[in-house]
């Protein structure tokens, strides 16, 4: 679904428009509903007006021999990383004239008072807001500015940073044959610093994440035995936490297939500008505008990603 540019028909008669003062929280939940950044699986920056830089900070050898003398020695350089959140919009056009006739017409009034159904009105809101999130999480992963309504994701950024460290995927695709070992290349490769970080996730697609659960469900191998864990075969897992070589499993839904992402949580960036005047969501009746039986849904948001230190950063691909 296209959330750059999206239009529909419909009709009623509107005296009033929706630019409400909790415009600003039904933005707030179509993007931050998206399952990886409500779950908190990346570090939220909101209400970026423009864009926000993020500080970088690497130092050289720190250590040294004590002397009298005050001897300043190693090295401090300092780099950035831009976020800068794309702007986005909704637009939908609903015609009053199909609500007249509809089982809702009764709670519009009747007449030159007709109005929206309120309920309808409420529906289309959270409905935007739901496809807007599964948007979001799509492209926070997948995305690519040049396609119309994204911005670059985590694939993308990872994949055009040299100092990533990179896994190269097994041929195939990963498997419940094979998802046991694929994990734990990704965790081997993890930087001996990073091991044992609080905030270290290893962020796998559903696909994955299926296929692990059925793994551990019992495959006679890598020590499991045919029944699995606890010898409960199938039935051993009931959407609880999943780990890996003592690395926890973050599920993202927006991750594609095959592709894996072991990284610490304030190490992966999600910005918006919440309470900007680039964030708006009104309804709008037009028959006052232009003497048309339209009503007018408008929604504009602002999002982007960012990867703060790629040497940090583990990508299967």
């Amino acid at each position: 679904m296209n959330l750059k540019n999206i239009q529909l028909g419909t009709t009623t008669n509107i005296t009033t428009s929706y630019a409400g003062e909790f415009a600003g929280e039904y933005i707030a939940a179509a993007l931050l509903s998206a399952s990886t950044i409500n779950d908190g699986g990346v570090t939220v920056k909101p209400n970026i007006s423009f864009k926000e830089v993020i500080k970088k900070l690497d130092t050289g050898s720190l250590v040294q021999d004590a002397t009298c003398d005050f001897n300043p020695n190693s090295s401090v350089t300092l780099t950035e990383v831009i976020l800068q959140p794309d702007e986005f919009q909704v637009n939908l056009q609903l015609c009053k004239q199909d609500f007249v006739s509809d089982w809702e017409s009764q709670s519009m009034g009747y007449g030159m008072a007709q109005t929206l159904p309120p309920k309808f009105s409420d529906f289309m809101i959270a409905h935007v807001a739901a496809e807007v999130a599964q948007k979001t999480e799509t492209t926070m992963f997948q995305g690519f500015a040049a396609n119309v309504g994204e911005f670059n994701g985590y694939e993308t950024l990872l994949a055009g940073d040299d100092t990533v460290v990179d896994v190269a995927a097994v041929g195939g695709g990963v498997d419940a044959a094979n998802v046991i070992a694929q994990l734990s290349r990704v965790v081997d490769s993890i930087p001996a610093a990073l091991y044992g970080k609080e905030d270290l996730f290893l962020y796998v697609p559903s696909s994955i994440a299926k296929f692990y659960v059925q793994a551990l469900g019992g495959f006679a191998a890598a020590g499991l035995g045919a029944n699995g864990v606890n010898n409960m075969g199938t039935q051993w897992w009931n959407n609880g936490s999943l780990t890996v070589n003592g690395v926890k499993i973050f599920v993202s839904p927006g991750l594609s297939n095959n592709k894996m992402i072991a990284a610490t949580r304030s190490n992966l960036f999600f910005g918006t500008g919440l309470l900007n005047n680039l964030q708006e969501l009104r309804i709008i009746d037009m028959s006052e505008i232009d003497g048309s039986q339209n009503c007018r849904f408008v929604m504009r948001y602002t999002a982007g990603v960012a990867v703060g230190i790629g040497s940090d950063v583990v990508f299967y691909s």
